[in-house]
């Protein structure tokens, strides 16, 4: 897969929970895909390519307030979007 523009990047850090900080609708939108250590990811609640790491959902289990449980894993981080932007 040929690599992004600089300006078409997705950000560093990207959440997929609304009240996190990283929460970013538009990069969601686009629907962003994941490779961890060379293997295509689907199950990624957050990452940070900077960092190296990924926190991925753990089963079915959730927390009291009806959370994903998520794994803190660390390795190579790529992310990409799948869908061209928009105009």
């Amino acid at each position: 897969m040929p690599k992004p523009a600089p300006d078409d990047a997705p950000p560093d850090r990207l959440c997929n929970d609304p009240r996190s900080p990283y929460f970013n609708a538009e990069a969601l939108e686009r629907d962003v895909g994941i490779r961890f250590k060379g293997v295509e990811k689907t199950n990624v609640e957050e990452y940070c390519v900077s960092e190296g790491w990924v926190r991925v959902a753990a089963g079915k289990a959730t927390d009291r307030y009806g959370n994903p449980l998520t794994i803190k894993l660390t390795g190579a981080v790529e992310p990409y979007f799948k869908n061209k932007k928009p105009g």
